[in-house]
């Protein structure tokens, strides 16, 4: 058997030579072989393993032994990347970073801007604002997405999808019952707030849209149906956060008498649906592997990342046509379609880091936020414009009385 030793390097890798040459092996994997190839007594002198890899690290030593070779190979079957010098290695995460990503804060957008834009095409309707009904349907609505958020995990790690993902809040916690306990308490706190506003304003309408909204939710992740395993979840949230929430939040807006729901907040709603579905759409693109493991079968696993980047394309290109028609028609104040397109920068930085980052899974995580900030600029334009269509109102009428 040839001779086998392992030299320690500065440079985050060990150099196991043989007679076929040096082969790089990272320290997190050598540090344990090199540990397992000494005699007992070596392996009880060092301690642990780790005491092990700062003893060889500091003394500069050589560890022989002639079946080192054969776990180095054992290793580069398991981990070829780690054989590697120039390929990528996994960043290993803070708890911190993960109780971040964890808590999805940036994500919370989507559950404030159908409230914003819903009271915006209120007050654009009745020139009337109120401001703590803006605010519990805000924090009712964040709650229930809590639920959402948190119920998606924990059905998530019930089918194996969330086993690698390290920001998982059951695997940071390791309680699932816990968590669902959470969750569904937090859907009944939520829902509440809602319903208390809905009977305060007398409108049956916003309650029934309110539950509609609910049970596309339930629809999309929890048992039986989870349907977003068979890759219908972007409709079933584009109607979700669209036009259920964001009409149920502009009714909620009413006082004397529920308002009519005019197009111009029908067409607001189906906008702001459709960036909410690019969210989704975007956040299958680190997850296809792991959604093809356990049978989900989210349109990206179906159609891949090249021809996901595409859809993303014509997906935000259908959205600003549909916006200028909205606009050529009328349907749309003139305000809302200008300040619209002023989001078109946004769009693009979106478009373009799919199309260049589609295939490196350690990037393309990212885009997921870059469409809740798209979701989020476009739907405060959507509801700056309707705000400014209302104060031009009165302007516009002394004209014509002129």
């Amino acid at each position: 058997m040839a001779a086998t030793y392992v030299s320690i390097a500065n440079n985050g890798f060990c150099v196991a030579k043989t007679n076929g040459g040096y082969h790089p092996v990272r320290h997190s994997v050598a540090r344990n072989y090199a540990r397992l190839s000494m005699p007992h007594s070596t392996q009880r002198s060092f301690g642990s393993c780790n005491k092990a890899y700062t003893g060889l690290l500091s003394l500069k030593k050589q560890v022989t032994h002639p079946r080192f070779i054969q776990k180095c190979r054992a290793a580069e079957v398991a981990e070829p990347r780690l054989l590697n010098n120039n390929a990528p290695v996994e960043e290993e995460l803070s708890r911190s970073t993960l109780i971040w990503r964890a808590a999805k804060l940036p994500m919370y957008t989507v559950a404030l801007i159908p409230v914003l834009v819903g009271s915006a095409a209120a007050y654009q309707q009745t020139g009337q604002f109120s401001f703590w009904r803006f605010l519990v349907s805000l924090v009712s609505f964040v709650i229930v997405n809590v639920w959402v958020n948190l119920s998606n995990d924990v059905y998530d790690f019930d089918t194996g999808a969330d086993k690698d993902k390290k920001e998982s809040v059951v695997n940071l916690f390791g309680s699932r019952e816990l968590i669902n306990t959470v969750a569904w308490s937090l859907l009944v706190i939520g829902f509440s707030g809602i319903s208390l506003l809905a009977a305060a304003a007398a409108s049956e309408r916003s309650i029934v849209l309110s539950a509609f909204a609910v049970f596309c939710f339930f629809l999309y992740q929890c048992p039986p149906f989870r349907l977003s395993y068979f890759g219908v979840g972007e409709p079933l949230l584009m109607m979700a956060y669209g036009p259920l929430s964001s009409i149920a939040f502009y009714l909620l807006q009413s006082r004397a008498s529920e308002l009519p729901i005019s197009g111009t907040i029908v067409w607001s709603s189906l906008l702001l649906g459709f960036t909410t579905a690019l969210i989704l759409f975007c956040s299958h693109f680190h997850q296809i592997d792991g959604d093809r493991a356990v049978g989900k079968m989210s349109p990206l696993v179906r159609i891949g990342t090249d021809k996901g980047s595409k859809v993303v394309k014509f997906g935000v290109v259908g959205l600003y046509s549909l916006l200028l028609g909205l606009g050529f028609f009328q349907a749309l104040p003139l305000p809302t379609v200008i300040l619209g397109f002023m989001t078109l920068p946004m769009a693009n930085l979106v478009v373009g880091f799919v199309e260049k980052n589609h295939m490196d899974k350690s990037k393309i995580f990212t885009s997921k936020y870059l469409c809740v900030r798209l979701h989020t600029v476009f739907g405060a334009a959507l509801a700056a414009g309707l705000m400014i269509a209302r104060m031009l109102a009165p302007a516009a009428a002394a004209k014509l009385a002129l």
